[in-house]
């Protein structure tokens, strides 16, 4: 996590800080998947998405589903009661129609915009630089609820969230998880039973939140919220933050290259049978410790970084700027690694050097070594600086990690 930053005399808020008004490390000690922080004027949000905006987003930016969903006292509304075809040039069946939300807002529905980090710039600024902060994949929606209605009923996510209130108010009520810590594969929906008797008795928070105030919840802390006198809107920024179990599922993946844990039952054996499934218990879980114990960690992180650490895209690549301005590549050009990329440098033998993207492995003769470690630093370069190349080989590993986008120009 990092703090506060300064530039040129300015001081410019991180974007934790402008979710929780507290220190970094005191947030990851004693709020961090633990309890939920109620934040009073935490930051004014209208630069990220206000009620224009909205607008804006349905009436002139032809959103499809699934960006856009409505729901109304916890039921969600058939997207083809507010989508159609956009006419002449447009005759796609999935697009929002902006007088068919009216009429649902008009009735009292809920609007869900989802996925406002791919499309919304403010938010998919601050997405991309809280998920650079905190080494997790964001995602971004926005609620708008209509005076007096509530769009669902009491539930949890498998992930944390942060609430910021953007306008209006809206009455939140947060109870204990019936299920600690939930994963994907743990929904609410299967415990509706328990969520509805838990949300029935005192709730752990019951708060009024104002324009500004911000709220964070761990994943399985239980809430429900509603509108008062006024239209509220606020974004909901989910952190996708990998578990423990996360680790497991990784090691899993990496078990089929395992021989020992390929092999076959005996002839008969039947897992499901509670008197046969001790042995064979007993020999897998032998096999699985001697595999373990000659597994290397670079091995899990590699797996991790390939599969399913791999969710959290990098910063917007500005695809037809990149290649124009590649088109033209000069010694005197700056470039830096494309932010919020993962990546890995590694010396696989004396002749080669690495670089590891989740998706794709670049491999460079060795004399690239010192260029490539002084260009994957974060910081702007300029080609013809490059540490042991010549300006035209410098311009060569530049255009090949270019074409790559593991680089992009500094424009």
């Amino acid at each position: 996590m990092t703090a506060d930053s300064g530039g040129a005399g300015q001081k410019v808020r991180s974007a934790l800080r402008r979710c929780v008004p507290i220190p970094a490390d005191d947030f990851a000690e004693r709020h961090w998947d633990r309890t939920p922080l109620l934040s009073r004027r935490a930051d004014d949000y209208t630069d990220l998405l206000d009620l224009d905006d909205v607008d804006e987003l349905l009436s002139r930016r032809a959103l499809r589903t699934p960006f856009v969903r409505m729901a109304r006292q916890g039921k969600v509304i058939p997207a083809a009661r507010y989508t159609g075809g956009g006419g002449p040039g447009a005759e796609v069946g999935d697009q929002v129609l902006d007088e068919r939300v009216f009429e649902q807002l008009a009735g009292g529905a809920t609007l869900v915009l989802q996925g406002l980090h791919r499309l919304w710039p403010p938010l998919v600024d601050l997405a991309g630089d809280l998920g650079r902060e905190l080494g997790v994949p964001v995602q971004v929606n926005a609620y708008l609820t209509p005076p007096g209605n509530q769009g669902f009923a009491t539930h949890y996510d498998t992930h944390a969230v942060f609430v910021l209130q953007v306008a209006g108010t809206k009455r939140w009520r947060v109870h204990p998880p019936v299920v600690p810590d939930p994963v994907e594969r743990q929904p609410w929906g299967g415990r509706a039973e328990e969520v509805a008797a838990v949300a029935a008795g005192e709730p752990h928070l019951d708060a009024v939140l104002e324009p500004g105030d911000s709220l964070y919840l761990p994943r399985g802390w239980l809430h429900a919220a509603g509108a008062l006198d006024d239209w509220s809107l606020h974004l909901t920024i989910g952190l996708r933050a990998p578990t423990r179990l996360s680790v497991v599922e990784a090691l899993l993946d990496l078990a089929a290259d395992a021989p020992a844990l390929r092999a076959g039952l005996p002839m008969g054996a039947d897992p499901g049978d509670g008197s046969a499934i001790a042995p064979l218990l007993a020999d897998t879980v032998k096999a699985l410790h001697e595999w373990l114990d000659t597994l290397r960690p670079d091995e899990v992180a590699d797996r991790w970084r390939r599969g399913r650490g791999a969710g959290a895209r990098p910063a917007p690549l500005r695809p037809v700027a990149q290649a124009a301005a590649l088109a033209r590549l000069a010694a005197g050009d700056r470039v830096r690694l494309r932010p919020g990329l993962r990546i890995q440098v590694t010396e696989p033998d004396p002749g080669h050097v690495a670089i590891a993207a989740p998706d794709r492995t670049v491999t460079m003769p060795a004399v690239c070594v010192a260029a490539v470690r002084a260009l994957l630093d974060g910081r702007a370069h300029a080609i013809a600086d490059l540490p042991g190349l010549s300006t035209d080989d410098g311009v060569v590993l530049a255009r090949r990690l270019l074409t790559e986008t593991i680089l992009v120009l500094d424009l």
